[in-house]
């Protein structure tokens, strides 16, 4: 079997977030953790059962990134750094992320086990 790029991008998503949480120590190293962990899941099992796994994990944390990030709107400013860095952001993509997975776990390809990619 030859390694799913779902697999190596999980692997190296959990492998920044604890070097992170070590560093760091602070409650964001979770989030690229579960999200290379559920990466690691759907690259590792593949089909239907892992994108749908993983697409709801995306819309919960979406979820979480987005009202973090309208309750931090008072403190941003309008530059690049500070739309693109911040949870809303990231949680909008998330969200949409996690919902396209949902959508392929039912595509015909992989009902068919066809090329997932």
């Amino acid at each position: 079997m030859k390694p799913r790029i779902n697999t190596i991008l999980g692997i190296v998503l959990v492998l920044i977030g604890i070097w992170s949480l070590i560093q760091k120590a602070g409650p964001l190293s979770v989030i690229p953790i579960l999200v290379g962990l559920g990466l690691t899941f759907v690259g590792w099992k593949g089909g239907r059962t892992g994108n749908i796994i993983f697409g709801h994990l995306c819309i919960v944390l979406g979820c979480f990134l987005i009202t973090w990030g309208i309750y931090l709107l008072p403190y941003s400013q309008p530059t690049l750094v500070h739309i693109f860095f911040r949870p809303l952001f990231w949680g909008l993509f998330s969200v949409m992320g996690g919902i396209c997975a949902n959508y392929h776990g039912f595509c015909r390809c992989v009902r068919q086990g066809g090329n997932e990619s």
